[in-house]
């Protein structure tokens, strides 16, 4: 038990670490190339029309605040992944030897979502600082986006249906549900639909606390179900989450954006699954609790854009939800910290239940 502790938390440490000492050569980067939008705000919103009130409230902090803030985050896991792996041939006679958690059965495919998310995130936010989209805003257009997301996704799924001989669910007190090869659609909707809450990513420290609660949940999930290397993977992703937060606060430094953000939802995915029928678990019930912050993020988006469309009314001054309470006075702070509470308590209840069911 305790190799295994070690093996689990001192990645989250050195994650950390490593994310520390290279945040200031990727901050110089990021401010020498002036690496931020060249004018504030989103333009136009996913529902169509503009966001007056959206750019009223960010035309300051758009223009000076650089994107790609979410290359600490990979890059530290990355970092962190070669580090350990490196110790077994260093030190192979020593616990620093047994930390390698890089395995084909529990982290290649999260991995490998991880950085492809990371690479079509970053040629989109750098598209964003050029401007050489069809809006001002620029960046991949959200079908291309989607479609990286969805092809990720059915690769998956095949290789969880095909490899791995998986085609259930399991519910919360139900147990295992028999999808057969609609399991495979199944693993993209909810790809999408975690893809979807990216959204959230809006507020000075919002979206990094919000997956790090996430993260930290499934860790402690996947470590439960003796997934000893997929729960020291998702503990590496917190500490270079940890890391990207501190300079993430307010006033950011920087902003996570698409290649953070698409990163860590197409990971997020993988590990879901990775934790549900496969190990004997809930972890796809228990997403929708664990990371609510996430749901009330997208169904804040869907409401507003079939109001409008439906009732010729808002229901929010403003979507997302967080912003919404940015609208109605919330300093972003208090927005940020709200989220953060209410991550934690969500985060221990998902947690709970896939123990105790």
């Amino acid at each position: 038990m305790e190799i295994t502790l070690v093996k689990v938390f001192a990645p989250t440490a050195l994650a950390f670490v490593v994310g520390m000492l290279l945040t200031p050569v990727i901050s110089k980067q990021l401010y020498g190339h002036k690496m931020w939008k060249k004018k504030a705000g989103k333009g136009i919103a996913y529902g169509g029309g503009k966001t007056p009130i959206f750019d009223q409230l960010h035309k300051e902090t758009d223009v000076n605040t650089p994107r790609l803030g979410g290359i600490v985050i990979w890059l530290s896991v990355i970092c962190t992944i070669l580090i350990v792996w490196l110790f077994q041939f260093i030190f192979p006679h020593s616990s620093l030897g047994k930390l390698d958690f890089l395995s084909r059965s529990q982290t290649w495919l999260p991995l490998f979502a991880l950085l492809v998310g990371a690479v079509v995130g970053f040629i989109d936010d750098v598209l964003v600082v050029r401007g050489t989209g069809k809006h001002f805003a620029g960046g991949l257009p959200l079908s291309q986006r989607l479609l990286v997301v969805g092809a990720t996704a059915l690769v998956s799924a095949w290789w969880f249906y095909e490899k791995l001989d998986v085609s259930t669910i399991t519910l919360i007190g139900h147990g295992p549900v028999e999808l057969g090869v609609y399991f495979i659609p199944l693993f993209v909707l909810i790809a999408l639909g975690i893809y979807a809450s990216s959204v959230i990513d809006g507020i000075d420290g919002l979206s990094g606390g919000t997956f790090m609660f996430i993260f930290t949940a499934y860790a402690a999930i996947a470590l439960y179900q003796d997934q000893i290397d997929l729960a020291a993977y998702c503990a590496t992703v917190v500490g270079g989450i940890l890391a990207f937060l501190w300079f993430n606060v307010p006033p950011a430094r920087f902003y996570m954006t698409e290649t953070g953000v698409m990163a860590l939802t197409m990971s997020l995915t993988i590990v879901a699954f990775m934790t549900d029928s496969i190990a004997g678990g809930e972890g796809v019930s228990v997403l929708p609790i664990i990371g609510i912050l996430l749901v009330l993020t997208v169904l804040s988006d869907i409401v507003q854009v079939l109001s409008k469309k439906i009732f010729k009314r808002k229901i929010f001054r403003v979507a997302p939800l967080h912003h919404h309470f940015e609208a109605i006075g919330w300093p972003g702070a208090k927005v940020t910290m709200r989220y953060w509470v209410l991550g934690f308590v969500f985060a221990a209840i998902g947690v709970l239940l896939a123990i105790a069911f």
